[in-house]
Order: structure tokens, then sequence, then C-alpha cells
């Protein structure tokens, strides 16, 4: 992902009207037929932030998950097999691409339904892949890295949250079809600050070099003609104290469901972790699954202070299992399963 230069300020939402049904007070020998009690709404289940962690951790252990390479065949044959376990209907979308720097890849979109028939759907997207070279660190530039927090935490987000869903019977089930999107090939972008030395080969081609896997699934929807209420998209969200600002972008595409986001955050106590503050337009998956059709809000780590658009382990060999923090996933993954139980 990059950084886009256009800021936007708005104002605050206005708080969550909360309507109560009261019993009738009538006595029951009445003749007139009874009216049925007001539908409970079923508990929302608990984010596991343990098991989080440890999808996490289990994607790392493939090594970085760069296309082309066998750790990125080996964790993309596991994510399949994992989202299948869960009893989703998966589709797997292959594709080619070339890279700013002239490399021809194979790339791979996974997409698991869950309520496949469900007419009203959620989407919730993340990038499997990692970015093939650290460029942003300082001591060792270009290195390999592990993208812990920039990949792993979102797909291990969404995994969590596909196994809670897969668990609840249909009388505890939410009212809308969810449908876990991972797209590939999110990462291999050129940086025109750390990479200023490097011809981007793709500019001016009509493709952008950042969020190949998206821009694909958006010109190629899977399921075919696929339609969604709106999209969450997950990056960057495992890191020890991080932050999630309300994205120029997501705001523009998306308000409504940023206010829902951020407000049922407030709500169940996660105002600590989503922060009303309103900040600028970065390039993600979100601009495309926008305009195919979804209006999509990014969920990323964003440093509260200074003017840094992103943390200091992004794009660096920092991005390991040593800055992951269950409660940070805790908090991302609680509130959405918030938001799709208050659907």
């Amino acid at each position: 992902m990059r950084f886009q230069p256009l800021r936007y300020s708005l104002l605050a939402a206005s708080g969550l009207a909360l309507l109560t049904a009261c019993p009738s007070e009538k006595p029951a020998e009445t003749t007139a037929a009874s009216q049925p009690a007001a539908t409970k709404a079923p508990k929302v289940p608990a984010f596991n932030a343990d098991s989080a962690y440890a999808y996490t951790a289990k994607q790392v252990a493939f090594g970085p998950r760069v296309p082309n390479k066998p750790a990125h065949t080996a964790c993309g044959n596991y994510l399949v097999a994992k989202l299948k376990s869960f009893g989703l209907t998966v589709h797997e979308q292959p594709f080619q691409a070339m890279t700013f720097d002239g490399v021809q890849i194979s790339g791979r979109n996974i997409i698991a339904q869950y309520q496949p028939a469900a007419a009203r759907r959620v989407a919730l997207f993340a990038h499997w892949d990692t970015r093939p070279f650290a460029d942003a660190d300082k001591q060792h530039k270009n290195a390999p890295m592990d993208g812990a927090s920039d990949g792993a935490s979102a797909v291990a987000t969404a995994l969590e949250i596909a196994r809670v869903l897969s668990l609840q019977p249909a009388s505890l089930a939410p009212n809308v079809g969810v449908d876990i999107i991972l797209v590939d090939a999110e990462d291999w972008g050129h940086d025109d600050t750390t990479q200023a030395d490097v011809k981007n080969q793709l500019a001016g081609s009509g493709t952008d070099s950042w969020c190949l896997g998206s821009q694909y699934w958006a010109k190629h929807l899977l399921p075919a003609g696929y339609k969604a209420e709106y999209g969450i998209l997950f990056d960057m969200v495992g890191a020890k104290g991080g932050r999630f600002t309300r994205e120029g972008a997501s705001l523009k595409n998306a308000r409504s469901v940023v206010d829902k986001i951020w407000n049922t955050a407030a709500k169940i106590g996660y105002s600590d972790y989503f922060l009303f503050s309103d900040t600028g337009e970065i390039l993600d998956d979100h601009v495309y699954t926008s305009q195919a059709g979804i209006p999509t809000v990014d969920i990323y780590d964003h440093p509260p202070y200074g003017g840094d658009y992103f943390p200091a382990y992004h794009h660096t060999t920092a991005d390991n299992m040593s800055i992951i923090d269950r409660k940070t996933m805790k908090a991302v993954g609680q509130t959405v399963l918030q938001v799709l139980y208050d659907e």
C-alpha cells in the first residue's frame, strides 16, 4: 500500500439511537391474538485472540509468502484447506500478472463463503502475500521479510472470524452471509520514496503496481456477479500499540460503514484502538473493491502521532512475530464480529 496525499476533515458521526420493545400489559385472557415476543438478537460469540495469534504464527512459519516462491504456494494451500475445514464454500482464482520490476508472477485469490445462500452479504478482505523486499529497512534494505502484521495478522483475523462463525448453529448465526476474500500480490508495488532509483515498468500502463490481486478480482468478480452491501479490509491489524484512524478513501467511499465500525468499537470498549481521527487517503485493496461496487473500509495501523502514515515496522524486517499483540487482534476481531451481528 502507499500514501495518497489527500486529507479529509469530517464531523464525527452522531450517536446511535436504540429502539426498545416493551411487552404488553394486557391480561392474557384477552380474545385478541397475542403479539409475538420481540426476537432477541443472538449473543455475539467471542473472538479468540490466542487462535488468531496461532494463525499468524503458522503463516509466518512458511517463510516470506512471495509469489512464485514455494513458501507462497504452501501457505496458499494451507489457507484453502483451513477455510474448507470450517465448512465454507471455497473458490480459487489463479491469475498472471507483471510486477513493476518486470517479473511475471502467478497469483491466486482465495474466496470463502459463509452462508452462501444468504441474500445480504458482507465481504472481509485481506492480502495474504508478503512484500519481496524490506526496502524501508535502514540496516537490512531489500532483505526478505516475515510480514507478520502486514499480511499475516489480517488473514489470521479473517480466519478466526470464519472459524467462530462456522461453529454457530443456525439459530445463533448473524443475519448476513460473510465472504472471506484473500487477495494476492498486494505488496509487490513500486515505492516512490524508497525505490526512486528503480524504474516502475508499469507506469503509464493503466495497471497500478500495487494491489495486483484486487485489481484482477475487481475486473473478474468471483463468484460471478458478486454483490455485497459493504466490505471491510484488514491490513496490519496485529501489532503492539496498533491504532486505527478513519482513512480518507474509506470516508469517501463508505462513510456510513466507517461510522458503524468506529461507533461499534467505542460501544464495546475499544475506542483506544479505533480513534475518531480522520487521516489522508492511502492506495490499498479497498480502492479497487470499492470501484467494483462494494464500498469498503480499510482498517490499518496508523501512527496516532507525528507525520508518518505507516508504523516503523512497515516494510522492514522488524515486521515479525515479536511485534504481534493478541490485544490488538482482539480489538479488531471482536469489533467486526459485533458489526456482523448487529446487521
